[in-house]
This record gives C-alpha cells, structure tokens and sequence, in this order.
C-alpha cells in the first residue's frame, strides 16, 4: 500500500522535507474529550488496550482533529511484564502497579519469556487493524519500553521517586539486575518485530528512567540494551526501511553514546538545545523534539514563538520530526495544539528550502 505522506520517514532517514514532520507523544490520551468518552465506555484503561477497536478508534482521533504525521499505537510501555504474569493493575492518582514486584534472584529467574504474538496478540491485532484503517494516509509508529524502564516498574512494583529497591538491586545484585534486562531485551526485541511483522512502520524505545542513572551505570545498566535491541530489529519491512527512534528522558548528556546504538532517531526532551545537540551528533542520526509540554497551557502567540525558537535552534535542513519533550498533558486545552501545529506549519517551510 502506498504511503500517502511519508515526510516522517524521509525526515527520520535525514531526506530532504516540505516542512518539519510532527507526531506528538501521548498524541490519543486524556486531554481529548472524544478519547475520555471512549475510555469511559470501555471500563479500564487495559479493557481499552485489549479492544482491538476501540484501541484503533482512539489512535485515530487525533489524525482526525489534527494535521499530525505519524499515528502511534495506543497501548501501554506495560503490557510486556502484564504478560510476564505480574499482576498490572492502574490506582486512580496513582499511576500503575504490579501485584507481584521482582525483587530477589530467585523471583527473576521465575520469570519467563513472553511470546509477542500468543502472549500479547491483542496489541498484534490493533497494529494490524490501525494499518489497514490508516489506508496509507501516515505511517504508523510501534513502542515499546526499554528494558531498564520496564524493570524499575517491575522492581519497584509501581512508579517511584527514589527507586531505592531497582537501584539496590543494580549496585546490590547486580547479576540478578543483568539477568533481568536481559530477559527484557530479548522479550522487547521480539515484541517490537512482532509489531513491525503487524504493520508498524517506525519504532520508538521509552527509556524513561534512564535519565535516573549516574553515566556508567545508564552506559551499562540501560544503553547496552537498547542497543542489543536495535541489533536485533527488522530494520527492512514491505520494500521500506523500518526506522528506530530511541528517547531515553534527562538523557541529554549521553547523545555522542546514544547515537553510537545503530537508531535512526534520538528523541530530546527540553532540558538539551536542539542546536547543541545537533552539532553533537551531526548528520548521523535524526533529532526528535522537543518543545516542554507546558508550553501549550501558554497564550497562543508564546507557543508561536517557542516554536520558531525551536525551529531556529535546529537550523536549515533535513532531520529534524517535532515532538514535545514528553508527553503531552491530560490538562491541554485541544485548541492550543492547534495553534501549536499551525505556527509549525506555518513556519517550518522556511526551513526546508526546495531546490
């Protein structure tokens, strides 16, 4: 099936552009009322995973209120330790949690490899499904969590501030710790071709934790497995190449060690200067970002302006797709993500200039 606007991807392998792609993290979520009514008519957040259409219903309301480049699965960074049989369950306020924490040797090594397409056929399904209903209208992007990420949830049985029982772990145990992620890396690995096998046409790593670690711990402890991942991807599916975006959150520092991984792309949250890490890493990988979500609870003529700010901090030229830094807000007034993608649409064009 061709692809009708393939700018995400031409951008992701650094190819010239009309204007600067954009997709936004957590693009289906809360701060839609469309969405919240789906989400009430499907009980919880996991019924609403498991519902193969609801779960392409949802991922394909912001394509219809926005001039978006990219659909990304809706789905959970969870579902791998779910199938692991730990329990996940969501607190209201509180976020998720997991019944049975992993938190000894022995409990590690009880637990067992999941099989993407048995274990999590539900996510296999809505891939599948939210292909074939995007007719080729915008790529599809699949994700997974990376493995530290996935086990500070599993460790800490929820999320944490201090991760003191994940961190105990790796200085305390750390064979246990290695033993862990690399069940992990080998279950994401699978997962992620799994979605690409589906449909998916890009794949972005979640390391949001890994901006929790000192440099040699992240260099040992997270990194090293992202890039076990990267090794083990499909990387050409349908006649295309199938891109790899790597994000790992407060992890602007290690960007010479992420961009050495193999990906395609290197998502920035917005504590690092697009500028900066542009002449950081070159032309050897992508850049993805990264306006601070809260910007979009501003008037709109500041988002205007961090926007250009933004676009002038990448500079001229191919390989750059807009993101925000994280994702957006439950609390996001909608109409201000339309003035956010109209200064982008408006603006980014300048900095693509056409031969």
């Amino acid at each position: 099936m061709e692809l009708k606007n393939d700018r995400l991807l031409r951008a992701l392998a650094r190819q010239p552009v009309d204007c600067t792609p954009v997709w936004m993290m957590r693009q289906a979520g809360r701060y839609l009322p469309e969405y919240r009514r789906v989400r009430g008519e499907a009980g919880s957040f996991m019924d609403l995973c498991r519902d193969t259409a609801r779960a392409c219903e949802v991922t394909l309301q912001p394509l219809e209120r926005y001039p978006l480049d990219a659909a990304i699965l809706f789905s959970d960074i969870l579902t791998i330790p779910d199938a692991m049989g730990l329990g996940l369950y969501f607190e209201t306020g509180e976020g998720p949690k997991f019944r049975k924490p992993v938190r000894s040797q022995a409990e590690v090594e009880a637990l067992r490899l999941p099989d993407a397409e048995r274990d999590l056929d539900y996510v296999m399904n809505a891939v599948s499904t939210i292909r074939r209903e995007l007719n080729g209208r915008v790529p599809l992007i699949g994700f997974s969590g990376s493995p530290w990420t996935l086990a500070t949830y599993m460790v800490e049985g929820g999320s944490s501030k201090d991760f003191r029982h994940v961190k105990g772990m790796l200085y305390g145990n750390p064979e246990a710790m290695h033993q862990l992620l690399d069940l992990l890396a080998h279950a994401v690995t699978d997962y992620l071709n799994a979605q690409i096998r589906a449909g998916a046409q890009v794949v972005q790593i979640f390391d949001t934790w890994g901006g929790a670690l000192s440099t040699p711990a992240y260099l040992e402890f997270s990194l090293r497995y992202m890039e076990q991942i990267v090794a083990g991807l499909i990387r050409e599916h349908d006649g295309r190449r199938v891109p790899v975006i790597l994000f790992t959150k407060n992890g602007g520092q290690w960007l010479e060690h992420i961009a050495s991984t193999g990906a395609d792309g290197l998502g920035l949250d917005w504590t690092t200067e697009l500028s900066d890490a542009r002449s950081r890493v070159g032309h050897r990988v992508a850049l993805q970002g990264n306006l601070d979500p809260s910007v979009l609870f501003a008037r709109p003529a500041a988002i205007r302006a961090e926007v250009a700010r933004i676009l002038d901090s990448y500079g001229l030229g191919a390989g750059h797709v807009f993101n925000l830094g994280h994702g957006i807000s439950q609390h996001t007034d909608p109409q201000r993500v339309s003035d956010f993608l109209e200064a982008l649409h408006e603006l980014s064009p300048a900095y693509h200039p056409q031969d």
